[in-house]
């Protein structure tokens, strides 16, 4: 990989996308298999073959990871993950993803300390979505919630007449129900 790990604080990336960055503007280049990284570069990664061979992943090499508070099952929020990211994750016992929009790996915590520790990581029946169960260290949001749920909010839900949520509260409604 050219340029310096862009996980040591203050590194800086390949000259090409520190330029574009510079400029605010970064042109993501998709990532077509499982050795090039989503900037284009060669990345070569030490993720298992056993494990790389069951992923399915999007046109830009990417895999959704839900990330999920271990003991209270808390679903904490959605990153995406490319080989070298997942195999980062597999085997420091941190979290990494691969940003999308700044075109570079980082590792949960690193600048805000709201450190994420892995406890499991499952891939589902598919292969395009993985469940990173951790041990979540203050927010998990970057706006300072618990949650990037939280932070979103919940939508109204329109259910036809009879049938009834899970757990109906004053974000639902029911048509034809009586006002």
């Amino acid at each position: 990989m050219g340029g310096a790990d862009p996980l040591t604080p203050g590194a800086a990336t390949d000259a090409g996308v520190a330029a574009r960055r510079a400029r605010g503007r970064i042109d993501a280049v998709p990532q077509t298999d499982a050795s090039t990284m989503p900037d284009g570069r060669r990345a070569p990664s030490d993720l298992a073959p056993a494990v790389a061979d069951r992923l399915r992943r999007d046109d830009a090499g990417l895999v959704a990871a839900v990330v999920q508070q271990h003991d209270t099952r808390e679903v904490l929020m959605l990153g995406w993950m490319d080989d070298e990211a997942l195999h980062r994750t597999l085997t420091t016992g941190r979290v990494t993803f691969w940003s999308r929009s700044r075109q570079e790996y980082w590792r949960k915590g690193d600048t805000s300390g709201h450190v994420q520790h892995v406890r499991s990581v499952a891939i589902d029946c598919d292969g395009d979505a993985l469940l990173v169960t951790v041990d979540q260290v203050g927010a998990a949001c970057h706006t300072g919630t618990r949650t990037c749920f939280e932070a979103g909010g919940p939508l109204p839900l329109v259910l036809p007449a009879g049938v009834v949520a899970a757990a109906d509260d004053d974000t639902t409604t029911h048509r034809g129900a009586q006002p």
